[in-house]
């Protein structure tokens, strides 16, 4: 069996933001801690990737609140944390390195936001001969308005983005579901 390695993207203080407006997926965080304590419990690799935005009114930047880790999901000593400043974490990163290092070759991707930096490294993962797991419960997006002005609720998007990635880019599971098949 391949060792899948579980990353954690973005799950920053600055998801938090009034910015974003209204968020869907609250067990998000939740389901992300019980794949954290199952991959540690089992000294599988696990590897953040924090957003560290260019733009100076985003709060994901450099130097502010938003920029750190939510306590719930935040890196142990050891685990490797690859910064980005790019949706897809693998994009002027050393994601790559990591990987190769670790001799991973399946992953299994959660965090936020399923519709841009999940669905863009996802994508390239996948694009890169990863096999890639999305846990649904355990990714989140947000309402959004579409170029002509209507309003898609988070639920809609998260569902559409889901229904886009499986398949052809990668096996839609739970978190209960891919713990109850790690070793």
């Amino acid at each position: 069996m391949t060792t899948q390695a579980l990353v954690v993207i973005d799950v920053q203080n600055a998801i938090d933001d009034p910015k974003w407006g209204r968020r869907g997926q609250p067990e998000a965080e939740a389901a992300i801690a019980r794949l954290l304590a199952a991959w540690r419990e089992r000294r599988l690799p696990v590897i953040h990737v924090r957003h560290d935005s260019t733009d100076p009114t985003s709060p994901y930047r450099p130097g502010t609140e938003g920029n750190e880790f939510k306590a719930e999901v935040a890196p142990q000593l050891g685990e490797p944390v690859v910064d980005k400043r790019t949706n897809s974490a693998f994009i002027g990163t050393d994601l790559m390195d990591v990987l190769d290092e670790l001799q991973v070759h399946s992953l299994v991707i959660t965090g936020v936001l399923l519709e841009n930096s999940v669905d863009a490294t996802v994508r390239m993962a996948a694009n890169l001969g990863f096999e890639v797991t999305v846990p649904e419960d355990a990714v989140a997006s947000i309402d959004r308005k579409d170029h002509c002005g209507k309003h898609w609720a988070a639920e809609d998007v998260h569902a559409l983005a889901l229904s886009i990635l499986d398949g052809e880019y990668a096996r839609i599971s739970t978190a209960d579901a891919i713990i109850e098949t790690l070793p």
